[in-house]
Formats: C-alpha cells, structure tokens, sequence
C-alpha cells in the first residue's frame, strides 16, 4: 500500500515564492514568510506608483481639470494603479494557497504512483529552481525599463493633452508627473505583470512534464475526467490576475471612449480577443492532457465493454434463456441492481471529457471576465432606459 504524501513533498511547491523581488520584499519586512502583510504590500507599492503622481498633478493643476484629460478622470491610469495592480499583488496569496492544493492532490489521489514518485519530486525540484533563477527575473527588470515605456508610449497612450504630456508641433513633453508614471509607475506594473507571465510558464512546464508521466487515471472516475477534473479549480486560483486584464482592458475603453468619441462596439474585437487570451492562459494549459484523457477513455470502453458483454450473457443464461434459480427470486435480486451500476459505470466512461474541466469553469472564467466591462454598457444607453428595458423583458 502506497504511503499518503507528506506535507514535505508538496510543501515546497509555489508560483510565487522566491526570486529576487521575493527575497527583497522579505528584506524591507514587506513580507512575513510565506505570504502575509498582503495589505501592507498593497499599501506601499500602490502608493510609490499613484501617490507621487497624484500630488504633481494637485500641484500643477491637472489633478480634476486644467487638461482634456485630468489625472483623476483618466479611467485607465486609474484601473492600472488602483485596481489592477493591486489585485496582481493580492493574487499571490490565492495562487500560492490554491495552487499548492491543487499540485498536492497529484498525491493525495495516487494518480502518480509510487515508481513515477521520484520523477515527480524532479519535476517539481526543477520548476523551483526555474522560479527562483536570478538572471531570468534581472533580464525582465532590464527589458521592462528597456521596451516597457516605448510599448506604453506607442501602443496605450492617449496622445491627448492630458495630465501627464502635452501635445506640442514639436512631440510630447512630458509633465513632472507624466516622467514619474512613464518611468516608476508603469514599469512596476510590467515588471509584476511580466513576472506572472513567467510563472504561468513555469506552471505550463510542470504540467507538460506530469504529463509524460505514467499516470494513473480512472475512466470511471464520476469527474468524468479520469481523476483529473481538480485541475478546473485553476480558474479560481488564477482569479484575481485574470480579472486584473479584464479591468485594464475596461479602463483603456472607458478612456477612448470618453475621450476620443469611440464606441463600445467599435472594440468588439479587443473584447473577443482579451476574453480568448484569458481563457487560454487558465484553460489552455489543461489541454496537454487531450490525448492522454481520451485514450483513457479508449481503453475503458473496450475494458468496460468486455466486462459488460461478459456480464450481461451470464444475466441472460440465468434470468432470460435459462430456467429460473431455484429458490431465487427475480424481484429484488442483487443481479438486476448490479446490471444498473455496471450500465451507470459504462455511461461515466462513454461520457468522459478531452479536458479536466467542465463547462462550468468556462461559465465562471467567461462571467468573471465581463464582470468589470458591464458599466461600460451604461455608455451606450442612459441607466434609466436601460433599466426600463430589463423591467420589460421581465415582465
């Protein structure tokens, strides 16, 4: 019999602990090991990125008006700074505590037996040493201060008289606040932005190796994933950061269409294309385990197939061609409720899944996306008409 996992051999596996940012936030006791001081986080690093921002434009008269675009109704800047970053930090309490579970339940569930249990413990080991490698986090602190800007300047930028630069014949001249947010706020944000992404590579990798593993899966397993069906729980790990693109992508909508006359459907490619982006970061890695699933499913079709055929003649001999049992009462017999399970066993295995997850995840991932685009609808018809024709439809 196989020996439960021990905390050990799970313990050590995180997304998001290590690194050199993980190392410097213990050094400035901005962390508590593993993760606590969430708040503290938040307080301080949102704040280097809004607050000094914040107090230029106040000074300068560009914090509620004096531009097109003053520093507070300029919805992108805002959902960067005061939602979407903060959610980025905040996730990495969720991802660490969910996805630790999720990686344990490997074990937990004996779905990696104990001959792949040494295999396994490498994967996990080189996904740690992948994650706390030095030059691969100093490589995207120099690319983010290296491309991080020009990115933000050509591709997301108003190009309005606005708080942060002014429009001349000569270019864009940058405010003293406009230099503070090119340089120190967005940068913060695409560091920690791209610092997921990373992880994410991280969390594909491991995933891909398990993969290749010999796993143990269970065609009747009623996930009707083979045992698999936990790894769906991904999308609420992965909940806050997903709906921190989601918020971002509402602010840059919010702003062209306030401030340069656009409409909500003049973006309905932007939105198609960030809820598939979204999905095929929480989803899309599940599909490594296509092949291995349905040939689970194979394989328990023509088992479970052979066992039924095997059953159901010996039920016909007994029950239907053959003479009755002698002393043995059809009515209540345990062979008709066998008969049952063994079809309801057969049905969970022609019923099993190409993905460890279910609709729902998909119904859940896609609601949480559009979440933070809803109010945007108000920009196309007055809250009263629209409330008038939800009064209508109902009744």
């Amino acid at each position: 019999m196989e020996a439960d996992p021990t905390p050990s051999e799970t313990r050590d596996f995180s997304l998001v602990l290590g690194g050199p940012l993980y190392q410097l936030l213990l050094l400035t006791r901005l962390i508590r090991p593993p993760l606590n001081r969430v708040g503290r986080r938040i307080l301080v690093i949102c704040g280097v990125a809004w607050l000094p921002p914040a107090l230029m434009t106040l000074l300068g008269g560009r914090l509620v008006g004096g531009v097109k675009v003053p520093f507070l109704e300029d919805f992108e800047v805002q959902c960067r700074l005061l939602a979407m970053l903060p959610l980025l930090i905040g996730a990495e309490l969720i991802v660490h505590t969910r996805m630790s579970n999720i990686v344990a339940e490997f074990l937990a569930r004996k779905i990696v037996t104990a001959e792949q249990r040494t295999r396994y413990q490498g994967i996990l080991d080189a996904a740690m040493r992948l994650r706390n490698s030095v030059p691969i986090e100093v490589g995207m602190f120099l690319l983010v201060f290296g491309l991080g800007n020009f990115i933000w300047r050509e591709g997301v930028s108003l190009h309005a008289d606005a708080w942060y630069a002014s429009v001349t014949p000569g270019g864009t001249v940058y405010t003293p606040a406009g230099y503070w947010y090119a340089f120190v706020s967005v940068p913060i944000v695409q560091f920690i932005l791209l610092r997921w992404y990373f992880r994410l590579f991280i969390w594909y990798q491991y995933l891909w190796r398990v993969n290749r593993l010999d796993l143990r899966l269970v065609p009747t397993h009623p996930d009707r994933s083979g045992g698999l069906g936990f790894l769906g729980n991904v999308v609420f790990a992965l909940a806050p950061f997903l709906l921190a693109h989601s918020v971002l992508i509402a602010g840059y909508i919010a702003n062209r269409i306030f401030y340069q006359g656009a409409r909500l459907p003049d973006f309905k490619l932007e939105i198609a294309a960030i809820a598939v982006f979204l999905n095929l970061i929480a989803l899309g890695p599940l599909f490594i385990f296509a092949f291995r699933l349905n040939r689970t499913r194979l394989v328990g079709l023509r088992l479970y197939g052979r066992l039924a055929n095997e059953y159901v003649q010996g039920f016909d001999r007994k029950w239907v061609s053959g003479p009755a049992p002698e002393g043995e009462a059809f009515l209540g017999s345990a062979d008709i409720q066998s008969l049952a399970d063994l079809a309801n066993s057969y049905q969970i295995v022609q019923s099993m899944r190409a993905f460890p997850f279910g609709k729902e995840a998909l119904i859940q991932l896609n609601a949480m996306i559009a979440i933070p685009l809803l109010p945007l609808g108000l920009t196309m018809f007055p809250l009263e008409e629209l409330l008038l024709r939800l009064v209508k439809v109902v009744l």
